[in-house]
């Protein structure tokens, strides 16, 4: 008996992993913004939809074969698991004795580590589409600002500009995700997102 190959398709998680980014960069902006205070219910999202979903988004990417996607959806899935718990170790969780030992400046130089790794992305986002490039181009201004203002540069102008970038985040990655969604759901492109610049990768 003769068994066929069966193709096995895998969805684009795009729109989820997107949504994630949406989510928790709606409620820690908020946060950042003045507009709500402390980090309590911030760390749900930032655990769950910052950190797991775009987690999720990176191993069903890397499932596709798409390094760009699974590298992007990993990173700064892992980024809010460790912002999360940086939270959780200011607060006293796992002790007073390592609450009182934080040094802020290490967190500043874990952001100046992701700043170098979203202007590499920035590149690659350019070959996807236009409203991806964005958002990497707002992460960029999310880490300059991180960056700064933890190492105590420019602190409070830096702060806005953390604070501004990560709400813009937040509006472009929804029109993102309901882009992803929309478009494969209806089967035309309902919501556009720009074709790629064709700088590095010739147009078809």
């Amino acid at each position: 008996m003769e068994h066929k190959n069966v193709k096995i398709v895998t969805a684009d998680p795009s729109a989820l992993g997107l949504f994630g980014l949406a989510m928790v960069t709606l409620v820690a902006s908020s946060q950042k913004l003045g507009i709500t205070s402390g980090v309590s219910l911030v760390l749900p999202w930032a655990i769950f939809l910052g950190g797991i979903a775009q987690l999720m988004a990176c191993i069903y990417d890397a499932k596709k074969d798409n390094v760009f996607g699974a590298t992007a959806f990993g990173a700064y899935g892992l980024f809010w698991l460790s912002v999360g718990s940086t939270w959780l170790i200011q607060n006293g969780v796992f002790g007073q004795n390592l609450a009182k030992a934080v040094d802020i400046k290490q967190l500043g130089f874990a952001f100046v580590g992701y700043l170098i790794f979203t202007l590499f992305m920035t590149i690659g986002s350019m070959e996807t589409n236009k409203v991806l490039f964005i958002i990497f181009v707002l992460i960029d201004l999310l880490f300059v600002g991180l960056s700064l203002s933890t190492l105590g540069i420019a602190e409070h102008p830096m702060h806005l500009l953390a604070a501004y970038s990560e709400l813009a985040i937040s509006i472009v990655s929804f029109y993102g995700f309901a882009a992803n969604v929309l478009n494969r759901h209806f089967k035309y492109e309902f919501l556009p997102l720009g074709k790629p610049f064709g700088i590095f990768v010739p147009k078809k």
